[in-house]
């Protein structure tokens, strides 16, 4: 892969394009400008984030800086087309966004070209450094692994991108594209956290034999473990978490506190130690969100820690230091 270093952190813009709720323009802008003030040189986006308004918000930032001082990835398989909407719907997927456009799967290598066509264009940038194919197992992973997969490293050997890679929520389909294709990298989402480490088993070891790197997303467990204290409402995998979940994660709580390091401080940092992580990527809603983000990954964190967490089996002990 012929990338500079992504950094420790890198920046996830689902949010800038209004996911769950609305943001103004200008909190998106000033949310990626303290992205890059905090030092984070890694923005990562996709055309499924608000139907486009992502790459659109996050590439006006971006146009403003050095082109050679930053590394963007963005995502190809689903096509956005345009959709009649008479009555003004929302779109239906999680984005607080007109529903004016479709989502279409298309991993053929037309799609896989147009598809980044169209993500230039919107983004008003020259290059895109990294192509992910995004969540090909919602869809039909066969497909993904026969036609994106051999189309993405034609277009690396053309130099269109950089490097090539799959994102996905299970550690399962990540490790099936690892084996079938000459990837870069995978982003990985919600199997290597704090929480649990399910990708440890088997996909992160095939990565380090591979050379394939890790690109660490979704390591708050849909927010579970972002705060300090767990709240009776917190979610788990995008739905309410269960006692058990809640009860794990509470304990995980209190052993962080007393070293005297904040939950999401500790899931921060043990989700970018494991040695194929290059890299942790986290979303932000606004700009102090960020800011506080930066600062957890630049906190002190004892190794201690991490073996108190084991001798209380709530973290096993082969992955306790990565």
């Amino acid at each position: 892969m012929n990338l500079p270093g992504l950094g420790r952190l890198g920046f996830g813009a689902a949010g800038i394009g209004n996911l769950y709720r609305a943001m103004d323009d200008d909190v998106a802008a000033a949310t990626v400008g303290a992205a890059w003030d905090a030092g984070i040189r890694y923005f990562d986006t996709a055309p499924h984030y608000g139907l486009g308004l992502s790459e659109r918000r996050l590439g006006a930032v971006l146009a403003g800086k050095p082109r050679g001082e930053f590394i963007l990835s963005t995502k190809v398989g689903r096509v956005l087309e345009p959709a009649p909407n008479p009555r003004g719907a929302r779109d239906a997927e999680g984005f607080d966004v007109p529903a004016g456009t479709v989502r279409r799967w298309d991993p053929s290598e037309a799609g896989i070209r147009r598809s980044l066509e169209d993500s230039l264009e919107r983004l008003g940038l020259d290059r895109i450094d990294i192509a992910y194919l995004h969540d090909p197992d919602v869809y039909d992973l066969a497909a993904g692994i026969r036609l994106a997969l051999p189309a993405l490293e034609r277009l690396r050997v053309e130099g269109l991108v950089g490097a090539i890679g799959v994102g996905s929520n299970s550690a399962g389909a990540l490790r099936e594209c690892v084996r079938a294709a000459d990837l870069d990298l995978v982003m990985l989402a919600g199997r290597y956290t704090l929480l649990e480490q399910p990708a440890a088993a088997d996909l992160l070891p095939l990565c380090a034999e591979r050379g394939v790197g890790v690109v660490n997303v979704g390591v708050y467990n849909s927010g579970l473990l972002a705060r300090p204290e767990v709240p009776d409402d917190a979610n788990y995998n995008y739905a309410p978490a269960p006692a058990h979940i809640l009860a794990k994660a509470r304990a995980l709580a209190a052993c962080c506190s007393g070293f005297g390091v904040e939950l999401p401080t500790a899931a921060l940092q043990f989700a970018a130690n494991h040695p194929v992580v290059r890299t942790v990527v986290v979303g932000a809603g606004t700009p102090e969100q960020i800011r506080q983000t930066a600062r957890r990954m630049a906190e002190p964190v004892p190794v201690e820690l991490w073996d108190e967490l084991a001798a209380r089996g709530l973290l096993a002990r082969d992955v306790a230091h990565g």
